[in-house]
């Protein structure tokens, strides 16, 4: 299924993205949707550690109001958060995917959420398949899967 994210929704991420990234920190969030149509953006509560070392982890407190955040018909389609420099998927995106369901996406913003002021094309997109995610390259095939 095709997964429209209106720029709506990408500004309110680049927006959380880029405050986060004034006191060099990374950033994480959930998009939700209804019927392949994101619906929003939710911002769990985080921790951050500053660059140089860089890390972001949802606290448990997050974890609840990501379970709680739903509405009727919704369903979190992608996590999408920021890089400090490059977009790529880290040995620790791997290790811990916040979305294991087979389509799930993962948004990589790079540039501290500056990325996004350039569109989804500046970002690394994948898409969860057979259990891992697999990186989705701008064009044909990420169009199909993925569009604004």
């Amino acid at each position: 299924m095709k997964i429209t994210i209106h720029n709506a929704v990408l500004d309110s991420a680049r927006r959380f993205f880029e405050d986060r990234g004034t006191v060099g920190c990374e950033g994480t969030a959930m998009i939700a949707a209804r019927a392949g149509i994101a619906t929003r953006v939710v911002i769990p509560n985080q921790a951050a550690t500053p660059a140089p070392r860089c890390s972001v982890e949802v606290t448990a407190a997050g974890k609840l109001e990501l379970a709680a955040a739903l509405g009727p018909d919704e369903r979190y389609v992608a996590r999408i958060h920021s890089h400090p420099a490059l977009a790529f998927h880290s040995p620790t995106d791997n290790a811990n995917p916040a979305l294991t369901q087979e389509g799930a996406l993962s948004i990589v913003v790079p540039f501290f959420g500056l990325g996004l002021r350039r569109g989804l094309n500046a970002c690394a997109v994948f898409v969860r398949r057979n259990g891992r995610f697999i990186e989705v390259p701008p064009g044909a095939t990420r169009d199909a899967l993925v569009g604004t």
